[in-house]
C-alpha cells in the first residue's frame, strides 16, 4: 500500500511533468504538434489530450470531476484546439493536487467499485492500486509524448523525479 505522502508527491511530479511538455509543445506549430508520428494515439497534442481525457475518467470515478462525454480514441472531439487543451490540463492538475492533498490513510485502504468500459463489467480495486495505477498511466504516456517532443525537436525538462524542487 501507498502512503497519503506518496500520492501528493505524485500530484505533484503530474503537475511538474505537464508544465514542461506543455512549454515544449508550444515551441512547436499546431501542424507539428498534430502530425501522426506513429505513437499510439497518433500525435503529440492527441497523446496529451488522451492522458487529460484518462484523469477525468477516473477522477470522476472518484466524484472529483464530471465524465468525459467521449470514448478515449475521440479526445480531439474535446480538445479540438491547443489553447483549450492547455487551459484543461492546468485546471485538471489543480483537481489532481487537491484529490491527493485529500488522502488519508484509511481513503487509500478503502476500494473503488466502478464499471470499466475497457474490461465490460464491473470491477472493484483498492484507492491506494489505482491511485498508483492514475500516476503511472500519466508517467507511461507522458513518456511517448517526450519522445515524439524530442524527435521533432522541442526540448522538455528532464524526468527524473529527484530532479523535482
Amino acid at each position: 500500500m501507498i502512503l497519503p505522502d506518496h500520492a501528493r508527491l505524485m500530484a505533484r511530479y503530474n503537475r511538474w511533468q505537464n508544465e514542461s511538455l506543455y512549454a515544449a509543445a508550444d515551441a512547436l506549430g499546431g501542424d507539428a504538434r498534430l502530425a501522426d508520428r506513429g505513437a499510439f494515439f497518433r500525435s503529440i497534442h492527441e497523446t496529451l489530450a488522451h492522458i487529460l481525457w484518462a484523469d477525468r475518467i477516473w477522477l470522476s470515478r472518484f466524484g472529483k470531476c464530471e465524465k468525459p462525454a467521449c470514448a478515449g480514441h475521440e479526445t480531439l472531439k474535446l480538445w479540438p484546439d491547443w489553447e483549450g487543451l492547455k487551459a484543461d490540463r492546468q485546471a485538471m492538475d489543480d483537481v489532481v493536487e487537491a484529490w491527493a492533498a485529500g488522502f488519508s490513510e484509511d481513503d487509500l485502504r478503502g476500494n473503488l467499485e466502478w464499471y470499466s468500459g475497457a474490461a465490460g463489467r464491473n470491477m472493484a480495486r483498492p484507492v491506494w492500486l489505482l491511485v498508483t495505477h492514475i500516476f503511472n498511466h500519466q508517467t507511461h504516456h507522458r513518456g511517448q509524448v517526450h519522445a515524439m517532443l524530442t524527435s521533432a525537436g522541442a526540448r522538455p525538462d528532464d524526468t527524473d523525479l529527484f530532479l523535482m524542487e
